[in-house]
């Protein structure tokens, strides 16, 4: 299961209601950061998610909007004297603009805790066992953007009916046969087969920040469960959002229903848009969409 909670959804310039961009992701014991705007640390309190076991930041690109709460909670993180090595993925532009950031306030290869920085390229990022993160190159003005992909893998479960018409005692047996080797009883070898049952559980969640085109991404998110991306601009203003990078909400919601994802969560709102409005215009194109608000908690 992906447990997601929103710190952030504003476009460029945060709200009353919408700070600056980040999402925490939690999976198998592992939380995780996707962008950190300015005031995130704030955000991580309000939301009761506080700071325990943060341990890894993804950056999508390296607009100020995204990254400018980093020095911030990396200050807090030191005050409470956290022994956890941050790690940062990001393009390697983007992380030379927070290293330089960091540089600027503590010196040169300092910072109040222990950091790693690890370049983006296409592919695996890290291989949690329980679930992966990929990364995918994104379009937006002149950053090095990337997206991320989220999957944990189906599963084959032991057929209790299976178990027990073949007399497959409780305990150690029961184990083998679950992690795929088979077992013998009575002279008799029962495989792995005779007992497992369809792969079933595996989830797919994909995270794009701000992107100025949804072209050549379909490979990339085809059959998510659920898709996070930005709607800064409804389609009247379709020409305004091609200057400035980033999509309308027609444009999300084509490509979801194009995609076959499960559900659509909009994020990076403009204040210019109520959003009952950016909601009517992607809702007619792919129904099973919702905007996100700051605090908004899904699951998959």
């Amino acid at each position: 299961m992906f447990a997601l909670t929103f710190l952030g959804t504003s476009a460029s310039v945060p709200s009353v209601e919408r700070n600056h961009p980040a999402l925490l992701v939690e999976a198998a014991g592992k939380r995780i950061l996707v962008d950190c705007g300015e005031g995130t640390q704030r955000q991580l309190l309000r939301s009761g998610a506080g700071f325990r076991r943060l341990d890894r930041i993804l950056l999508t690109h390296a607009h100020l909007d995204h990254v400018l709460g980093i020095p911030g909670l990396f200050s807090t993180l030191g005050l409470r004297q956290s022994a956890d090595v941050m790690t940062i993925h990001g393009g390697q532009g983007t992380l030379d603009l927070v290293i330089r950031m960091l540089a600027g306030l503590w010196g040169v290869g300092r910072a109040p805790i222990a950091v790693e920085f690890s370049a983006l390229t296409e592919g695996q990022v890290m291989d949690a066992g329980d679930f992966t993160i990929d990364c995918f190159p994104i379009r937006h003005r002149d950053t090095d953007s990337f997206g991320f992909a989220f999957q944990s893998p189906a599963r084959r479960h032991l057929r209790p009916e299976r178990l027990a018409e073949l007399g497959v005692p409780d305990g150690p047996m029961r184990g083998e046969l679950a992690a795929g080797r088979p077992v013998v009883i009575a002279d008799r070898t029962i495989d792995p087969e005779d007992v497992l049952g369809p792969p079933s559980g595996g989830r797919k969640l994909v995270v794009i920040g701000d992107t100025e085109t949804t072209e050549d991404l379909s490979k990339y998110v085809s059959g998510a469960d659920l898709l996070v991306i930005e709607a800064t601009f409804l389609d009247r203003d379709a020409s305004t959002a091609r200057d400035y990078g980033h999509l309308t909400a027609r444009d999300a919601a084509t490509f979801a229903a194009a995609t076959n994802v499960g559900q659509l969560v909009l994020t990076h709102q403009s204040g210019r848009y109520e959003d009952d409005e950016v909601l009517a215009e992607a809702a007619r194109i792919f129904p099973n969409t919702r905007i996100a608000a700051d605090f908004d908690r899904i699951a998959i």
